[in-house]
């Protein structure tokens, strides 16, 4: 079990790297509550990875003002008495913006991210979950969720890439990168069990997990 400091805990990754599934088996094993992403309540998500260029801002705004309203019901109905485990870190959200949008539209959305941020309470520890793009574009098809169909491996490898970015400078919470390559969190109860003593036993601002070693 964690030690008591770690009440908010955020999991995050790129596509396919299994964070809901593990946010999901993580919060359930510490009698705590998972706070999840909703994609299927963005209507402009099918849309995006139809048209990247058209659709990216609508998208992207949907997402923020989704994952503040989230994060603010959190705060707000003091849940933090218990564990809860999110499958989204909020300050990783301009990392999409960066990356899909450009010009009048990344400023704006960047004024719209600045003022509302500060609401959003901050993860006493982040999860960073990777894999190789091979694997994560395989889970990507297996899932066979419709809206993700266009997404293409380039456009995984380019976003994989601007997580791994994102993550070697993030120092604002204690950080664990874990490799989900042979982390099998939906099936193997010792794989979470190993993961779970990991987190409890942490000490630094950032370690790594990689099962099997």
């Amino acid at each position: 079990m964690p030690p008591s400091k770690y009440r908010y805990i955020a999991v995050d990754g790129p596509i396919g790297a299994g964070k809901t599934s593990l946010a999901r088996r993580l919060a359930e094993r510490l009698h705590g509550e998972p706070l999840l992403e909703r994609p299927g309540d963005n209507p402009f998500l099918p849309r995006f990875y139809e048209n990247m260029t058209r659709h990216a801002l609508p998208t992207q705004l949907f997402f923020l003002f989704q994952r503040i309203g989230q994060l603010g019901e959190l705060a707000q109905l003091k849940l933090f008495s218990g564990v809860t485990v999110a499958d989204f870190l909020l300050e990783k959200d301009p990392l999409f913006a960066q990356f899909t949008l450009t010009g009048d539209e990344l400023a704006l959305y960047q004024r719209i991210y600045d003022a509302l941020s500060p609401q959003a309470p901050r993860p006493d520890l982040v999860i960073y979950l990777h894999a190789d793009i091979e694997t994560l574009h395989d889970r990507v098809r297996k899932r066979a969720l419709d809206y993700e169909a266009p997404v293409s491996r380039e456009y995984l490898a380019a976003l994989a890439d601007a997580y791994s970015r994102f993550f070697y400078h993030y120092t604002a919470a204690p950080l664990l990168v874990v490799n989900s390559e042979r982390l099998n969190f939906v099936d193997s109860n010792r794989d979470l069990e190993l993961l779970v003593e990991h987190i409890a036993a942490m000490r630094g601002g950032r370690e790594y997990f990689n099962v099997g070693e």
